[in-house]
């Protein structure tokens, strides 16, 4: 299976499913899609996720972003979109998805979500699992856990630079 394949899968098994049983964004105003102070906000693409992308939705761009790995890409919107668009990361928040074919809380998302306080127990459970399958997906295609690999190792930098 591809990249591209993987990510496909990962996006199906979760383009239905939220955190919560209703819209988690009616919760927090969305703040997980609220631009930065210049006016955007992003998610780093999993490998192959760029080609998903033939037509991009009016205000959205691909950059480079090579803070995770190199010839990495990262979505800016202005914090709107079709949930179909949505890059994998997004659907996947407040989880992330581990090498293992795992989920764990993105203690990122302690400073966003109020969802992340309590913990993944605190989710639908049907999300949690889900999620899982997703993970699953992806860890069993070699360029897209590689990525997760150094997405985790990533995160573990920032969070031991950030104390949190």
């Amino acid at each position: 299976m591809k990249a591209t394949d993987a990510v496909q899968a990962a996006r199906d098994i979760l383009k239905d499913i939220t955190p919560l049983k209703t819209d988690c964004g009616r919760v927090c105003g969305a703040a997980c899609c609220a631009p930065d102070e210049t006016g955007k906000g992003g998610m780093l693409l999993f490998p192959g996720e760029e080609k998903l992308y033939d037509v991009l939705p009016e205000g959205f761009e691909i950059l480079p972003d090579d803070s995770v790995v190199p010839d990495g890409r990262l979505l800016v919107c202005k914090g709107r979109c079709d949930r179909d668009m949505r890059p994998l990361s997004c659907m996947f928040f407040p989880l992330r998805p581990t090498f293992r074919g795992d989920v764990r809380m993105d203690r990122r998302g302690l400073y966003v979500c109020p969802l992340a306080e309590y913990g993944v127990g605190g989710l639908n459970p049907e999300f949690v699992d889900a999620a899982r399958s997703a993970a699953q997906v992806l860890a069993q295609q070699d360029e897209t856990r590689e990525y997760l690999r150094a997405l985790g190792a990533h995160i573990k930098k920032v969070l031991e630079e950030s104390r949190l």
